[in-house]
């Protein structure tokens, strides 16, 4: 296996501080969720946008392999459980439209998607993952 591409961010304070790029080219203030303080987002927030984006583009490949040109859209929604007072796990809902498709052919395309994507991979048999065409 070829590496491709390593990135790295560090966090101080946790969910009540901060991530940044080693070189401060990428900066956000981190809250808890619900916190509601300006100007902040949340780890989940950061694993949706991640997913959602790593999804599509997997399916880009997919469509590509297909021959579907259409513009396709994702949305992940992240939900944060507590399986216990200490103890906490996400879940993920991915919701994926393409633009002319049906809604079998879409979820015939997201399903293969799901096997392409490294965030699929990395959550398989570790967190509830729902694919679904809009």
């Amino acid at each position: 296996m070829q590496k491709i591409y390593t990135t790295k961010m560090i966090n101080t304070g946790g969910r009540s501080g901060e991530v940044h790029s080693p070189d401060n080219s990428f900066e956000l203030k981190i809250a808890a969720p619900g916190s509601h303080v300006a100007d902040t987002t949340n780890p989940e927030q950061l694993f949706a946008a991640g997913y959602s984006a790593c999804f599509n583009s997997a399916l880009d490949l997919v469509k590509e392999g297909k021959g579907v040109k259409a513009a396709s859209t994702i949305s992940a929604q992240v939900s944060l459980y507590a399986e216990t007072p200490t103890s906490y796990v996400i879940g993920v809902v991915l919701e994926g439209h393409i633009e002319g498709l049906s809604l079998e052919e879409t979820q015939e395309l997201l399903d293969i998607a799901h096997t392409v994507c490294p965030y699929s991979k990395a959550t398989a048999g570790n967190i509830d993952v729902v694919i679904k065409a809009v």
